[in-house]
C-alpha cells in the first residue's frame, strides 16, 4: 500500500557524461544474405465494441494482432509515447485518461536490420466519467480557503530532509502553505527559521490514505529556479516497520530547477535506490508557466508514468518480489 506525498525540497547537483564510440572492421569471402520481413498484417480490435459502443466498453482496453513472413521481433508504437518489443503476434493494452482518445499506433515487423512497418488510427473510448473507467476514492479539490484540510493531509516539520541534505526547514505554516482560490500553493522562503536558511513545506497523507493498485494524477505547476526540486511522489505505508528502501519509493514527477522543463519519473527498490537506473522523463517548455496532469498506474503487473496522457516511462520488471516490486 502506498502513502501519497507532496514535498518541496532544494539541493543543487549536476552531472555530464562522455560516450566514446569505437568500431573495428573484418574481411571475408562468407556473406550471409538475410532476406527482410514482408506480407505485414496488421488488426486491431477495441474491447466491448459493438454497434452502440463504436470505440469500446470504456476500459480503454485495445488487443492488437499482426503477423508477416520472415519476421522475428515487432516493435509496436501505442501512440501515447510507449513502444514495447515482443516476439508474439499479439498484443493487449489498455490506455488510461478519459474519454474519447484517438492514438497513432505503428508497427514495425524484424528480421535482423531488415523491418516493414505499418500504421493504423485507432480511436478508444476510455472511461465512464470517473477516469480510466476507476471509481475516484479519494481526492481534494482545493475549493475552500485556509490550511489543506487536516483530515487528509499531514506534515513532516523538521530540516535536513530526511537523508538527502536539503537546506530548508520543513514547516506547516500557512506562510509555506495555503489553500486559496481553488489552489493549494507551496511557498519555499529564504529566511532564517530553527537554525535553516529557508524554508518550505512537506505534506503527506501517511496515516489518513493509502491504497494498493490505481491511479494517481495531480495537476500543478512547478516553480522554476537553481536549488529548487519540486516532487510528487509515494512511499510504501509500511516504512515504518521495514524503513527505506524495502518499502519502495514511487516519484511520479521530480523538477528540478537547474535542469529546467525535464519532469522525471523514478522507481527506487531494493534492487536499485538512491541514484536508481529506474527512470524516465520528458521535457516541458511551459512547466513553470502552465498547469500539467502528472499521473502513475499502478496495476498487478506495471506502473505507467505520464505527463497530459503522454507516457514516458513504464516500470515492469520480469521478476516482482520483495527485492524489486
Amino acid at each position: 500500500m502506498l502513502s501519497y506525498i507532496i514535498k518541496y525540497k532544494t539541493l543543487l547537483f549536476f552531472g555530464f557524461f562522455l560516450v566514446i564510440i569505437s568500431s573495428c572492421g573484418g574481411g571475408g569471402d562468407d556473406v550471409q544474405i538475410i532476406e527482410g520481413p514482408s506480407n505485414l498484417v496488421f488488426e486491431t480490435t477495441i474491447f466491448g465494441q459493438d454497434a452502440s459502443h463504436p470505440n469500446g466498453d470504456g476500459s480503454g482496453k485495445v488487443t492488437f494482432n499482426f503477423s508477416a513472413t520472415n519476421a522475428d521481433l515487432y516493435k509496436l508504437n501505442l501512440g501515447n509515447g510507449e513502444i514495447v518489443e515482443t516476439s508474439s503476434t499479439s498484443y493487449t493494452y489498455t490506455y488510461f485518461g478519459e474519454g474519447e482518445k484517438t492514438f497513432d499506433v505503428f508497427i514495425s515487423a524484424y528480421n535482423g536490420n531488415k523491418f516493414i512497418s505499418s500504421s493504423k488510427s485507432v480511436t478508444v473510448q476510455i472511461g465512464t466519467g470517473t477516469g480510466s473507467g476507476l471509481n475516484l476514492i479519494w481526492s481534494d479539490e482545493f475549493n475552500y480557503t485556509g490550511s489543506p484540510e487536516s483530515s487528509k493531509w499531514n506534515y513532516n516539520i523538521g530540516a535536513g530532509g530526511w537523508g538527502n541534505n536539503e537546506a530548508q526547514y520543513y514547516t506547516s505554516r500557512f506562510e509555506n502553505v495555503k489553500v486559496e482560490n481553488g489552489y493549494l500553493t507551496i511557498t519555499a522562503k529564504k529566511e532564517n527559521y530553527e537554525g535553516a536558511e529557508y524554508t518550505s513545506t512537506r505534506m503527506l497523507t501517511q496515516g489518513k490514505f493509502d491504497f494498493t493498485y490505481g491511479k494517481v494524477e495531480v495537476r500543478a505547476k512547478l516553480p522554476s529556479g537553481g536549488g529548487t526540486w519540486p516532487a510528487i511522489w509515494m512511499l510504501g505505508s509500511n516504512i515504518s516497520t521495514v524503513n527505506w528502501p524495502a518499502c519502495g519509493e514511487v516519484d511520479i514527477m521530480e523538477h528540478v530547477g537547474n535542469n529546467q522543463g525535464t519532469v522525471q519519473s523514478a522507481m527506487h527498490t531494493p534492487s536499485s535506490y538512491g541514484g536508481t537506473i529506474n527512470h524516465g522523463s520528458q521535457y516541458l517548455e511551459d512547466v513553470s508557466t502552465e498547469f500539467h496532469v502528472y499521473a502513475v498506474e499502478w496495476t498487478e503487473e506495471k506502473m505507467v508514468f505520464s505527463v497530459d496522457d503522454v507516457v514516458h516511462y513504464t516500470y515492469n520488471p520480469s521478476i516482482k518480489d520483495s527485492d524489486t516490486w
